[in-house]
């Protein structure tokens, strides 16, 4: 029995498709096809049934799931414990970011890194934060920058590193009809929403809601920069960081509602302590210390 066996049973489970499965584990879906029997064979029992759902683990597949965790889990320590003896951090890490441009302080974090460890590399993969966050619960990154309020994550170790302030945009024509605009008239508007998978999302939800409506999915923009595209070409209110919108009111693309700031919170995610590789905690050490000013 492999490792990546083990690894290829679990993404099986996970993903509920063998191409799906296939992508999370970097290989084909023959190859997770053969492993998946050969894992069966050396074993015995079968893992999955194919339903027209996709791949469901069988009576005995769910039994033996937490054990190939623990399993995959143990051999993570074990390597992690093996690079301590050696005092070594070297290898890929796989850091998620968030896509629009906040000051991440990745230029400082890649100079101590390439100083102190030049033998750990950084694999760097955007993404909005609900789902880097769940990539790096699943083990599909290793830590990464988040937008998040909470103060805390289950199974993960998180630290806030700095508040986002946040405001309403406007397009200037709605802007300059309507100077003293009330909360009321504003959810009203034509609005640039995101994705639910966006920490700007739930903001917009709560100020909704301060107004006792509940947002209604409209134009949806990916990113902050898209946001700022639309809301300037007129095509509804939108929300995004406060730096951003006074950047974009001083070039006269739209203009801030000066009715609402709220604020959320840029932090670093990752596995916690003993759970992950020597190579994170000195990632971990390299993002501290570059916001540590």
């Amino acid at each position: 029995m492999e490792l990546y066996q083990l690894k290829t049973f679990v993404a099986i489970a996970k993903e509920g498709s063998l191409t799906r499965a296939a992508e999370r584990v970097f290989t084909s879906a023959p190859a997770v096809s053969a492993q998946l029997k050969a894992l069966e064979d050396e074993l015995g029992v079968k893992l999955f049934d194919r339903t027209p759902r996709g791949m469901v683990p069988t009576e005995a597949g769910h039994s033996l799931l937490d054990e190939a965790e623990r399993t995959l889990a143990s051999a993570m320590r074990m390597r992690s414990a093996a690079d301590q003896l050696r005092g070594a951090a070297q290898g890929v890490v796989r850091f998620g970011t968030v896509v629009d441009p906040v000051s991440l302080k990745l230029g400082e974090v890649l100079v101590t890194l390439a100083e102190r460890h030049p033998q750990v590399t950084l694999q760097l993969k955007q993404g909005l934060s609900f789902e880097t966050l769940a990539g790096v619960q699943r083990g599909d990154l290793d830590c990464a920058y988040v937008l998040s309020d909470s103060e805390q994550s289950e199974g993960l170790e998180l630290r806030r590193l700095g508040v986002v302030d946040l405001a309403v945009v406007l397009p200037l024509p709605v802007a300059r009809a309507h100077p003293d605009l009330s909360l009321d008239e504003l959810v009203n508007l034509p609005w640039v929403g995101t994705p639910t998978s966006c920490m700007l999302r739930v903001h917009l939800d709560k100020l909704f809601a301060s107004a006792g409506r509940e947002y209604q999915q409209g134009r949806t923009a990916d990113g902050e920069s898209a946001i700022r595209s639309m809301v300037a070409s007129g095509m509804g209110a939108g929300l995004m960081r406060l730096d951003q919108a006074e950047q974009g009111e001083r070039n006269g693309e739209f203009a801030i509602w000066n009715g609402w700031r709220s604020h959320t919170w840029l932090c670093w995610i990752a596995t916690v302590d003993g759970k992950r590789a020597v190579s994170v905690d000195a990632v971990r050490s390299a993002v501290l210390e570059a916001w540590a000013h």
